[in-house]
């Protein structure tokens, strides 16, 4: 009975530290992976055009949840549900990874970009 139990909390473990280094991605892999998502969000994830969001440091599980959001039609975009459609579970954690990692460029309610003295 202890071995079992023992065996049974092994097992839990090493599932969730699996699926927890899964859920980290890697940030290399995004940023190949991501390249699709450059035209509209910027290289940097820091879209210029105000009709698409900056992606650039956003938390990694908010940007995760959005793009299953999209592949699952939960969220209503047929051009990210399309791109989202593509994505395995692992390239959602990279991608995430990449544009989570990048330094994103705060606005004011004006559309300054803060810090740069405007």
């Amino acid at each position: 009975m202890k071995r079992a139990s023992m065996l049974l909390s092994l097992g839990l473990v090493l599932a969730f530290s699996s699926a927890a280094a899964s859920a980290a991605g890697s940030i290399e892999q995004g940023k190949t992976k991501a390249a699709t998502c450059f035209a509209c969000h910027g290289a940097d994830g820091n879209a210029v055009d105000p009709q698409y969001p900056r992606l650039a440091g956003q938390y990694n599980l908010y940007l995760q949840q959005a793009l299953h959001e999209y592949k699952n039609g939960q969220r209503n975009n047929a051009i990210m549900k399309g791109f989202a459609a593509t994505l395995s579970e692992q390239d959602i954690a990279d991608v995430a990874a990449y544009f989570s990692s990048l330094p994103g460029k705060l606005a004011t309610l004006q559309g300054h970009i803060q810090g740069d003295g405007k």
